[in-house]
């Protein structure tokens, strides 16, 4: 049974940086896809950043690009979100997701059928 399990949020003053942890287990796959996604009150959930694991390629959304980096350390079976630059805007909570293959991170729009329960994230400005 796949479990993936959030930590690493908080509360940061705008411009500062947080890194989000996801620790997956009982994954027996090599190469797949997962992604943070994040919903804030009132709004609906959208993906933040995607990751092939295996093959390396991310997709960022548009409002996170260029602050937030997405990878994942295979030995550590761990996926991770380094968030910088912080804005009252990011404040939402962050999920992980994950996804079996054949997968794609060509958009954000996929229906991942694994999911954390989530860690929050408070930017105040």
């Amino acid at each position: 049974q796949v479990q993936l399990v959030e930590s690493g949020g908080g509360s940061v003053q705008a411009g500062g940086s947080l890194r989000l942890s996801c620790s997956a287990s009982g994954y027996g796959y090599v190469k797949y896809c997962m992604g943070w996604f994040r919903q804030a009150p009132g709004k609906e959930r959208e993906g933040v950043a995607l990751i092939y694991v295996g093959y390396g390629g991310t997709t960022y959304a548009d409002s996170v690009k260029g602050r937030f980096t997405i990878s994942h350390d295979n030995a550590r079976n761990t996926l991770y979100l380094q968030m910088n630059s912080l804005k009252p805007e990011d404040s939402a909570m962050y999920y992980c997701a994950a996804d079996s293959p054949p997968c794609s991170i060509a958009t954000m729009d996929v229906a991942y059928p694994y999911w954390g329960q989530g860690t929050q994230v408070t930017v105040s400005s």
